[in-house]
């Protein structure tokens, strides 16, 4: 497994190569096979399905090490590579924005690599002579399913900038950007597609998923992840615009999916689906794992921040995910000295969470909140505060501020889901990115705060070439 300093390059290089919704390249992964060279039969199907997770599980280490830098929840403090993190916090020096020629532009071109491949297995499985109606609509349900989620990650990281939804049959056929809002109306729609598909999709699907959809492996039990994720998708979209009608739909998807309210232990905040690593040859570690990156250091605030049982030690989550290390800085003055880091990911073999239910929770308290039902909301965060953080319920009342609220909502989201790519996209959402420490604030170093992560500048230069219409934002 490369070090996570060699996975940034990586990252870098595949978007600087990468054109059009990265599908002006394809290269040959032994490790990630390709749906462009899957027929029609039953191994082949396998091999898709296989593929288009393994995509997804590549760029889960990337999503959260960089939205974990924007947000101040870790740092990648390599050695001898001050780009890791100056590309993030300083980036373009006095200018207050990410060089789109820099590190900074991951969750762009692995997104939209398995965007490709999602594609041509949907279309696999449309001409599959051998599949019953019911294994196809399985099959398009899952495909479905990851499309949405696949850009829901690159939308949540360019957020005003827009994206592109469409992967056209010609690769070298460049699809337009559209807007924030139809991003996000195209993901819910499509999962809703998804949705209905897998209601229709029989028994079980035509493919084997992997042991991370342990308990969501069949078309009716996937159908549930399906839902969580759409409740996701729905609680940005009212953030981002869509208001009301996007809460109800957040609740109505939370309402089918597989949220508990009554969890009231450890391991049931914990259920849900996750991205399984191995050491095993032709597989992949963790990226984030305490064993093998040691280049991963937590924000100093992590600690100073921490919410505090009524003895004054520090809460659960706390002491079951962060841990002491020998100090370390960025090179150059950079950044800021950090002693601690994480032990989240204890070992290369660690799964990673794509969504559980302790997020699903907040999720339902944010829009209880949204809609008025301050007391349901605060009973979800004081469920999650004293389950997983050890806590004591907290003072608020249905009489306290939507303000004070949402403060407490947010901090308790932040160390619940510490490490797994949620806070940075929070504060933004809810207008406080302004919250987030300047850790050097004068000289040809200063920090700030990106609210955006750029469109990579070979795609931009790509679509300079292209039809007015077709070009980029912010290129």
């Amino acid at each position: 497994m490369p070090s996570f300093r060699t996975l940034g390059t990586l990252a870098a290089t595949a978007a600087l190569l990468s054109a059009c919704s990265a599908d002006k390249l394809d290269i040959t992964n032994p490790n990630t096979p390709s749906a462009a060279s899957a027929g029609a039969d039953a191994q082949a199907l396998q091999l898709q399905a296989t593929g288009v997770l393994r995509q997804l599980r590549n760029g889960r280490g990337a999503f959260i090490s960089s939205t974990g830098r924007f947000g101040r929840e870790n740092f990648i403090y390599t050695p001898q590579e001050g780009r890791n993190t100056s590309n993030y916090l300083i980036g373009i020096a006095g200018a207050n924005r990410i060089d789109p020629a820099g590190f900074a532009v991951e969750n762009w071109a692995t997104p939209y690599g398995n965007l490709r491949d999602l594609f041509n297995l949907k279309r696999s499985i449309a001409s599959n002579a051998t599949l019953t109606a019911e294994q196809k609509a399985a099959g398009q349900g899952f495909a479905k399913t990851l499309e949405a989620l696949e850009l829901l990650y690159v939308i949540s990281t360019r957020d005003t900038l827009g994206a592109v939804v469409e992967i056209r049959l010609d690769a070298s056929d460049i699809a337009p950007f559209v807007s924030r809002d139809s991003v996000y109306k195209y993901i819910l729609n499509t999962l809703d597609e998804a949705s209905t598909n897998l209601g229709g999709g029989g028994a079980a699907f035509p493919f084997t998923l992997h042991a991370g959809f342990a308990g969501f492996n069949t078309p009716t039990t996937f159908r549930q992840f399906n839902r969580a994720i759409a409740a996701r998708a729905a609680s940005y979209y009212a953030t981002s615009g869509g208001g009301a009608a996007a809460w109800q739909r957040a609740l109505t998807a939370l309402g089918a999916s597989f949220i508990n309210t009554s969890a009231a232990t450890r391991a049931a905040l914990d259920v849900g689906v996750y991205h399984v690593y191995s050491g095993t040859t032709g597989d992949a570690n963790n990226p984030l794992s305490l064993a093998l990156n040691l280049d991963l250091f937590a924000h100093p605030s992590t600690e100073t921040d921490a919410p505090k049982k009524a003895d004054g030690s520090l809460d659960n989550r706390y002491l079951a995910k962060v841990i002491a290390r020998p100090t370390r800085n960025a090179p150059g003055g950079l950044g800021i000295p950090s002693s601690i880091g994480f032990q989240i990911y204890p070992t290369g073999a660690a799964p990673i969470p794509v969504i559980r239910n302790e997020e699903l929770l907040f999720i339902r308290a944010e829009a209880l909140l949204a809609t008025g039902d301050k007391a349901g909301a605060i009973a979800m965060i004081n469920l999650v505060r004293t389950v997983s953080g050890g806590l004591a319920t907290s003072t608020l009342t249905p009489t306290s501020s939507d303000a004070d609220i949402l403060t407490e909502l947010l901090l308790q989201k932040r160390y619940s889901l510490l490490l797994e790519g949620n806070r940075w996209i929070d504060l933004r959402r809810y207008g406080r990115l302004n919250t987030l420490p300047l850790d050097i604030t004068t000289g040809t170093n200063a920090h700030f705060v990106a609210r955006v992560q750029p469109i990579p500048q070979a795609e931009c230069l790509v679509r300079a070439r292209a039809a007015a219409e077709l070009r980029g934002p912010g290129c």
